[in-house]
């Protein structure tokens, strides 16, 4: 069996193609020496195609050998649904059954179940087809006899025609009536597992109650000798096409409270009648005898899935299985790298139409898995975006009749996969810069350009507008732009640093903050308190800001710059709006990983405090200078670095 990518392996290569980052694509690709994916060999096992995710997937492997429910709680796309399908198949091989649902003579609402070994239902209900087909026939034929017998007595002896019809006709619906108690002979294969080969998967994320529980189907014939039996009308739901195997419930927290509760309820009995799930339809009459419901829970989410999840079935997988977080990233090691290679490799043959990948375009798959892990030394592995990027580029490279994909339909492909929130933030830009909204050019006092994130990778330039006027009661700080509450708090701890050195009494002052162009969603997170800081200092000294100048920062009440996320995103959006410097903390400086094309637009300054921070972004003067004298003594610059001089050239990615 497959296990993994090839094994030749190589240190480096010269004439290796090289990637835009100077490494060759063997050494991105963990020293793996291929030419194409068509090398690299993939799997038979989906358990063993699992990439990044050790724990989660040894916690599998012991939940299926002693078949215990688990709780899977992480970021979408990372492999919930991947593990789960893998543990039908790791799952101890059990004699399977069908189900069979037959009509009850003394209460049609109330069918009988009946079990069986797989692939024995479909012979039973053939059987019972051929017979009833068999009475069918002579019933009809002795039908029309005493019709045929009826009419003629009525035309030729009686007399009486009009009579012979209606007799007649009788005779036709008592034989028609008498029929459906043949037909409710026949049972309902509500369950087959005839071709089931491994244990089942039943895929029930988002399922209505009828769904998951099974339910019965409303019958517009309910009288008049035309109802179908009730047993016919017996649907089975998920919890019951997963006996002895898996049921997968993603976002588990969108069921509602009563299908969790008798969710629940089906994992402790083991066995769960099927009702009509509507009190509209004539099932909610019927019931049917317990169906079996042994099956190992596998439910799904993100972190709110544990807040809004019925207490009782979080215990009772808890207590009965497992619970694990999957990982967002992974440590960026030769190892993993080679992981990559086999998860495009994968890619390629789940899709089935996509040309092979070439080793440099597997190392640009890389460069991107390092890009959106957001963390220098990692790669992301929230692979299903990551698998979109490889299917766009797939599609390139087929639309062109290419014989492989190269790099060049990888970097194309990062381009139009573009999500919407890119495709936002790039419009939101232009636009800006259309309007003369975003100055990047000249200075203004109480104006600094902030930046931003929209979704999970898009940077935005966002300024930030200050001004400072006399109160008329106390003083205070008011913002705009539809803050939320954490991006509240981190403007009232900038009014906590300005108090700590200001010459002015701020009591007697408001300062207005507005962030401008915020939009519908408002501002959330405490990444633009720096830019808060700087934009009502400039306001207080009247000191003009560069706006050449762009920045991102969190601040604490010491005045110290603490990271924040999507630093490389933000940075990439300053370029694109036209900035020259873009200013982020110190301990953020490695994650940096920008695109090549922006990597000579802007010089990326790292900084620790505000003193930093002011000293970049505010015009030379005499103020300034005296602003710095002050500020020295509450933040002091870090040992050995000029306060008076720009931090060095842009971190390396």
């Amino acid at each position: 069996m497959n296990t993994g990518p090839t094994a030749r392996t190589a240190t480096g290569d010269a004439s290796a193609p090289a990637t835009a980052e100077g490494e060759s694509a063997v050494d991105l690709l963990g020293g793996l020496d291929i030419e194409t994916t068509d090398d690299v060999a993939v799997p038979d096992r989906l358990i063993d195609q699992v990439i990044g995710q050790d724990d989660a997937r040894d916690v599998v492997l012991k939940a299926a050998t002693q078949r215990r429910h688990v709780m899977m709680i992480g970021s979408p796309g990372t492999g919930k649904s991947m593990l789960a399908k893998a543990m039908s198949q790791l799952l101890p091989r059990e004699e399977l059954q069908d189900v069979l649902v037959y009509h009850n003579p003394e209460d049609g609402n109330q069918p009988t179940v009946r079990m069986v070994p797989a692939g024995r239902g479909r012979e039973i209900i053939e059987t019972h087809r051929v017979e009833t087909r068999k009475r069918g026939q002579l019933r009809s034929l002795v039908m029309w006899l005493v019709v045929v017998a009826v009419l003629g007595y009525a035309l030729f002896v009686a007399g009486e025609p009009l009579v012979g019809i209606i007799a007649a006709a009788i005779v036709f619906y008592v034989f028609r009536v008498g029929g459906r108690t043949q037909r409710a002979s026949v049972p309902n294969l509500l369950v087959d597992n005839g071709d089931q080969q491994t244990a089942p998967f039943a895929d029930a994320t988002g399922a209505h109650a009828g769904a998951l529980l099974g339910d019965v189907r409303h019958d517009p014939y309910q009288s008049g000798g035309l109802a179908t039996p009730s047993h016919d009308r017996v649907e089975a739901g998920a919890i019951h096409k997963a006996s002895r195997g898996v049921l997968f419930v993603d976002e588990i927290n969108t069921l509602d409270i009563r299908s969790q509760q008798k969710l629940m309820t089906a994992i402790q009995e083991g066995e769960f009648s099927i009702t009509g799930q509507s009190e509209q339809s004539s099932g909610a009459m019927v019931k049917t005898d317990p169906v079996p419901t042994d099956f190992v829970m596998m439910a799904a989410g993100n972190l709110d899935a544990m807040e809004n999840m019925h207490p009782a079935l979080r215990s009772r997988i808890k207590g009965y299985g497992y619970e694990v977080y999957m990982d967002d990233t992974i440590a960026d090691t030769p190892e993993t790298r080679r992981q990559f290679a086999r998860f495009v490799a994968q890619e390629v043959a789940r899709d089935g139409r996509l040309p092979a990948f070439e080793a440099a375009a597997v190392a640009e798959v890389v460069l991107e898995a390092q890009r959106r892990a957001g963390r220098k030394g990692h790669l992301t592995l929230a692979f299903r975006n990551l698998g979109g990027l490889v299917r766009v580029a797939g599609d390139i490279a087929r639309a062109e009749d290419a014989e492989y994909t190269t790099r060049d339909h990888v970097l194309r492909a990062k381009r139009r996969a573009r999500s919407i929130e890119q495709q936002l933030a790039d419009q939101y830009i232009a636009r800006r810069r259309e309007y003369d909204l975003s100055l990047v050019e000249g200075s203004v006092v109480g104006r600094v350009n902030g930046l931003a994130v929209m979704g999970e990778d898009s940077g935005i330039v966002l300024p930030v507008v200050a001004a400072v006027t006399p109160a008329q009661g106390s003083g205070e700080v008011i913002a705009t732009g539809k803050l939320q509450a954490v991006a509240t708090e981190a403007v009232n701890n900038v009014s906590a640093v300005v108090k700590k050195y200001a010459r002015v009494d701020l009591d007697e002052m408001d300062v207005h903050v507005q962030f401008v162009g915020a939009g519908e969603g408002g501002v959330d997170g405490d990444s633009a308190s720096v830019t808060v800081a700087a934009a009502v200092v400039s306001a207080l000294e009247g000191i003009p800001v560069d706006q050449s100048v762009a920045m991102t920062g969190s601040l604490s009440v010491r005045g110290d710059v603490l990271p924040v996320g999507g630093v490389t995103y933000k940075i990439e959006a300053a370029a694109k709006a036209g900035a020259k410097t873009v200013v982020i903390p110190a301990a953020n400086a490695q994650d940096v990983l920008v695109e090549a094309e922006f990597r000579e637009q802007v010089d990326v300054v790292p900084v620790s405090n505000i003193s930093e921070v002011l000293n970049v972004a505010l015009v030379d003067a005499v103020e300034k200078s005296s602003l710095l004298d002050r500020l020295s003594a509450y933040a002091p610059a870090p040992p050995g670095r000029d306060r008076n001089r720009r931090s060095g050239p842009t971190p390396a990615p």
